[in-house]
């Protein structure tokens, strides 16, 4: 209860403060419309928003479920086998060195303009922090929890499944909580390249014909939505694996 407060005071003064810099600085609609025209525009444009969103939306659950799912897989082949350290952690690093940009064009030319490129953008942007955190929490399981296994006599897969990935677990939930943030990021970044439908591309066709309102209205409905799924995920966790 007092979060829900907090928050919605703090939402509260953002607008008043969004306010109160449009009068004072005069500034035009098509630079910075005020909060009370985005919220009616939110309100008179809601069915095209609606459609826009629950395109994007699809994208970001997609990307965010096949992406955890591989980002499971992946750090506990790393942790179970050096021969994958040595050959794969080379390749995590080097993907994420190349700017996400740079690769959305790519995806696209491959995957089309539909809806697999952009759920390729978002996996590709959560699967390395997903993957980088379950792994680091793989390797540092409790050397005492190693100690008793290896007294009982228990056999390497039997650790591995039996004590370090159940030890490991918040740090998988860590990861996803970021990946539920950053999955939007690849959705959008993947409907500004190509698209013909989601909130990033009514963004875009929104801002060509000047109609700033609703290019606020649509980014103000994609912030909401981010917090949504990251408070969805963050419940998720406690409940499975932080508690």
């Amino acid at each position: 209860m007092r979060s829900a407060v907090r928050i919605a005071g703090i939402a509260l003064l953002a607008l008043l403060a969004w306010h109160l810099l449009v009068v004072l600085a005069e500034l035009p609609r098509f630079i910075l419309p005020g909060p009370g025209l985005v919220f009616a525009t939110l309100w008179t444009s809601r069915a095209l928003i609606a459609e826009h969103a629950l395109v994007t939306a699809a994208e970001v659950l997609l990307g965010l479920g096949i992406g955890a799912a591989l980002g499971f897989v992946a750090a506990i082949l790393l942790a179970a086998s050096p021969l994958a350290r040595s050959l794969l952690r080379p390749m995590l690093v080097f993907s994420q060195a190349v700017p996400v940009f740079a690769l959305a064009p790519i995806l696209t030319l491959w995957l089309g303009y539909g809806l697999l490129s952009k759920v390729a953008m978002a996996l590709l942007i959560i699967f390395f922090p997903v993957t980088s955190a379950f792994f680091d929490a793989l390797m540092r399981t409790p050397p005492g929890w190693l100690e008793l296994a290896r007294v009982m006599n228990a056999t390497p897969a039997r650790v591995l499944w039996r004590v370090r990935v159940p030890a490991a677990l918040p740090g998988f939930a860590s990861g996803l909580r970021l990946a539920a943030v950053y999955a939007p990021i690849g959705a959008i970044i993947g409907e500004w390249v190509g698209a013909s439908r989601g909130l990033g591309y009514l963004m875009l066709l929104a801002n060509g014909r000047a109609k700033i309102d609703l290019m606020f209205a649509a980014l103000i409905v994609l912030a909401v939505g981010t917090l949504a799924l990251h408070a969805a995920v963050d419940a998720a966790c406690r409940k499975l694996w932080d508690s």
